[in-house]
């Protein structure tokens, strides 16, 4: 089988116009992203929203680059895309505050001084099952050795266990 000029330029020639594939791009990854940040965190997983989005979009891209129905150019395009509106993500959610409110999740407290707060965890649709669960994975026999825990932005939870006193535990240096 030969491959002439001709086929090479219609699989890597964009079929649409750069623009529109652009703005097709930005629109997606931020409609996703979007919409994962008003998911719970389980949802996610311990991956981040962006972190979702990106490998998500990427991985559509580049599916339709390898059809038949997008050429190779329109995929590349789009997987640049992606990866500019990542980037551009990730430096506005890194140096200003209100665009990481936007993008990010705020850690939720779930347990305070002691206490869990049944409000939030229903909030975060996170069963006291699997917050009993949590506590195993993090080496916690009981609950009432927590202090404060919370679900964190990528949707792992967090644990401050009650402090000891300094002379029962001799790792804590005095000043």
């Amino acid at each position: 089988m030969e491959i002439k000029i001709t086929d090479l330029e219609k699989i890597v020639k964009p079929e649409m116009p750069l623009f529109e594939i652009f703005l097709r791009g930005v629109i997606l990854y931020f409609l996703i992203l979007l919409i994962l940040r008003f998911l719970p965190r389980r949802t996610t997983g311990e991956l981040g929203a962006m972190d979702l989005v990106f490998i998500l979009l990427l991985t559509e891209a580049a599916s339709h680059a390898m059809g038949d129905f997008t050429s190779l150019g329109d995929g590349v395009i789009m997987l640049l895309v992606f990866i500019l509106c990542n980037y551009g993500v990730n430096q506005l959610t890194y140096h200003v505050k209100f665009f990481q409110n936007i993008f990010e999740h705020p850690p939720v407290q779930i347990i305070k001084n002691g206490k869990i707060l049944h409000r939030n965890m229903r909030k975060e649709l996170l069963t006291q099952d699997e917050l009993m669960a949590n506590l195993r994975e993090n080496g916690i026999e009981k609950l009432t050795d927590v202090k404060n825990a919370f679900v964190e932005s990528e949707g792992n939870i967090s644990f401050v266990k009650w402090e000891k006193e300094a002379h029962d535990n001799p790792s804590i240096k005095r000043n």
